[in-house]
């Protein structure tokens, strides 16, 4: 099985007998998640309206009760988890969309992500794919492409299609 996540497209080029043509193109889509000094405000998630590529500027409470804002949406080239601070003032736009009161200065640095993604920026959202052999011709091979966040939340979903495909 190749679950390799953001490296699922390179380790299915090494995989012989796979034809080329069955693998999908690789994407990645960084998010920026900046966290909020002090206390947070919020005692559940806040979701916006979604933007292209990802759920919009959403809050959420870690186990601490910390809120964490993100993730923007940056499409990137190559894997890459520098933090890019000049992306603040974008921040303190959109959560003053749902949060008017949050103060300058009182967001801080999280952390960066990097999502597969089956299509390059502007392109339609596609959900992940799970090929078998049926779409490749390997047996016993199964290949996971553009398994995202979303793929947690499916994770027993995906786990029962890959059982499916798999030979008994």
């Amino acid at each position: 099985m190749n679950a390799a996540g953001l490296a699922a497209q390179r380790i299915a080029h090494r995989i012989a007998g796979l034809p080329k043509t069955t693998i999908p193109g690789s994407y990645f889509a960084k998010g920026h998640y900046f966290v909020l000094a002090g206390r947070s405000p919020f005692s559940r998630l806040v979701y916006p309206v979604p933007a292209p590529g990802g759920l919009g500027t959403h809050v959420t409470l870690d186990l601490g009760g910390q809120a964490r804002f993100g993730p923007d949406v940056s499409w990137v080239d190559s894997i890459d988890y520098d933090f890019d601070e000049s992306r603040a003032p974008s921040f303190y736009s959109s959560i003053r969309t749902y949060f008017p009161g949050l103060v300058d200065g009182s967001l801080q640095p999280g952390y960066t992500g990097i999502r597969p993604k089956l299509g390059p920026a502007g392109s339609a959202a596609a959900d992940f794919m799970i090929q078998g052999r049926a779409d490749h011709g390997v047996a016993g091979l199964v290949n996971l492409y553009g398994i995202e966040s979303p793929g947690l939340t499916a994770s027993l979903a995906i786990a029962d299609r890959v059982g499916a495909l798999l030979p008994r």
